[in-house]
């Protein structure tokens, strides 16, 4: 059995709302998602507010937070859905306890892992070092179908800018 069959026939169907939240900063949260359809976003909320995006999720893609699930501690970010979505929740021990039980299924989880950090990594290099004119062209190049379902201030958000700034750069 392969990782997204044993989510499948052993997790739990759950719908979500546009605007619902999935998790929340500082909530514990023992459960992994297989996303099925629609779009998510992951992000951060500073004390007084400010929202900063640190990814849309996107069908197929399997997310959680690995602080509240395998640390057992509250999550650093929320989980919003950006349209309504359809997801398969699974507690993270029981994946966890299946890797052990299975190479297969072990393996298939670190390719996630890996994946998950060098999209990270991508993210970091970006951020740190290019000009936000640079990161939206990049977003625009990777992601075109998933930017023209973006709101505007979705995208500022997420390149760490104002949607005025964003406006500007558009207009270049």
């Amino acid at each position: 059995m392969d990782l997204q069959k044993f989510i499948e026939v052993n997790g739990t169907l759950v719908q979500i709302k546009k605007g619902e939240l999935v998790f929340a900063q500082g909530e514990l949260c023992d459960y992994v998602y297989l996303v099925k359809t629609g779009l998510l976003k992951a992000f951060y909320l500073t004390e007084n507010g400010k929202e900063t995006i640190k990814s849309f999720i996107q069908s197929g893609t399997i997310i959680g937070s690995l602080n509240a699930a395998h640390c057992q501690i509250p999550s650093t970010f929320s989980l919003e859905a950006l349209e309504g979505c359809i997801l398969i929740q699974v507690p993270f021990r029981a994946l966890l306890a299946l890797s052990k039980e299975s190479i297969s299924i072990s393996q298939e989880l670190i390719q996630i892992l890996l994946s998950l950090s060098l999209k990270k990594e991508r993210r970091e290099f970006e951020l740190l070092t290019l000009s936000a004119t640079q990161r939206f062209e990049n977003l625009c190049s990777a992601e075109p179908d998933l930017v023209k379902k973006l709101t505007q201030n979705d995208i500022a958000k997420y390149l760490g800018i104002t949607p005025v700034a964003l406006s500007r750069i558009k207009h270049k």
